[in-house]
């Protein structure tokens, strides 16, 4: 191989090797500091959590309220 061939190549690994780095790191496309989609969902379900139990606490809370007005 020339000298040449030699040089595009490793450019050409160089640039597979990045795309590779970042379609892996996730950092292809938006900002790399911004929560991840899985990391969006988990912090749904917890605060939903949180309300749900909000709510049970407050129902319970009523219950017992009204069990000892009687």
């Amino acid at each position: 191989m020339k000298f040449g061939g030699i040089i595009v190549l490793l450019l050409g690994l160089v640039v597979i090797a990045f795309v590779v780095k970042t379609q892996l790191a996730g950092t292809a496309v938006g900002n790399p500091n911004q929560a991840t989609q899985p990391k969006r969902q988990l912090d749904n379900v917890r605060n939903r959590a949180g309300e749900l139990e909000r709510e049970q606490q407050k129902a319970a809370d009523d219950v017992a309220k009204k069990s000892g007005e009687q």
